[in-house]
């Protein structure tokens, strides 16, 4: 199929090549015009502006939006809406927060242009490997996007969701069942690092992804990294989130659902971006004062 792009980063520039090993035709635009120019020599027709991409396809178009969520992301609607035509759809393969993308689709319903959110995971292995893709919207328009989404995922690894926002809310309770997941894993090394006896972290690793029940992809990128560097001492132990965490607890403290792994594995990343933790000195205070513990003075 024709489909127009828009977002060259790590993930949309391996998308865009996915697409064209599938024999796709896809019409590329970024705002850096290298990251164009390097897709044009894998064979991608580029576009340096929006005007010129909505050129290049057909009507009605398909165009994907690879872009961080939030502003950057709006501000490209709102200069992409008022380019196409009614029947055109748009599709939303970034992290928005669901109910951005129960709104978008209401707003674009308005002017006839259809709308897709489709949560895509796989990161920068998916070119390789496959994304799969959580999408939500009008099921014609699903049937319509399926022969990219075929050749972007894995076998059997794309699913509509449901309606428009369902496919964003999917991959927000992914990205929170990551956090969790990450979290036991960064504990459990933790642990066997305090051992009394010297383990392997890396041998740990490549073992538990031999049969056991703990064994995972995320195991596997552990496994890689702990090759790179065992004592992971290049790294600083600082973890940014990027929002789809704090999303699913919140929809967890709307509907009532508990959600304590999540709650702690989001405050552990929290409480790794603090040098100095004031909560932290409350209680070496408090213990000092109640009890004459000793404290450990600047």
């Amino acid at each position: 199929m024709e489909l127009g792009f828009i977002g060259l980063g790590r993930m949309g520039a391996n998308m865009v090549e996915r697409l064209l090993r599938g024999k796709h035709r896809v019409v590329a635009y970024n705002r850096t015009e290298q990251k164009t120019r390097d897709i044009m020599k894998k064979g991608a027709a580029g576009a340096f502006s929006l005007e010129e991409l909505v050129a290049q396809l057909k009507p009605p178009r398909a165009v994907w939006v690879m872009l961080p969520a939030g502003d950057a992301l709006q501000k490209m609607l709102d200069a992409l809406t008022p380019l196409l035509a009614p029947g055109d759809l748009i599709v939303d393969g970034g992290n928005s927060r669901y109910s951005d993308s129960v709104r978008r689709a209401d707003d674009l319903r308005a002017k006839k242009i259809h709308f897709m959110d489709a949560g895509t995971s796989g990161g920068i292995w998916g070119l390789e490997i496959g994304y799969c893709l959580m999408v939500g919207g009008e099921k014609e328009d699903f049937r319509r996007l399926e022969p990219a989404l075929a050749t972007l995922a894995p076998p059997d690894g794309y699913l509509h969701c449901g309606p428009a926002g369902s496919g964003h809310f999917v991959k927000m309770v992914h990205n929170g069942i990551e956090y969790g997941m990450m979290q036991a894993y960064a504990e459990g090394f933790e642990i066997m690092k305090s051992a009394p006896f010297k383990l392997e972290m890396r041998d740990v690793a490549r073992l538990w992804n031999r049969g056991s029940v703990v064994r995972s992809w995320l195991l596997e990128l552990l496994d890689r990294a702990l090759s790179k560097d065992p004592e992971l001492a290049s790294l600083e132990g600082y973890v940014e989130d990027s929002g789809e965490g704090r999303w699913t607890l919140q929809q967890a403290v709307d509907a009532a659902v508990p959600a304590p792994v999540l709650a702690a594995s989001l405050f552990a990343r929290f409480a790794s971006r603090r040098p100095e933790s004031f909560a932290a000195k409350v209680l070496a205070a408090l213990r000092n004062e109640f009890g004459g513990h000793a404290v450990k003075k600047k």
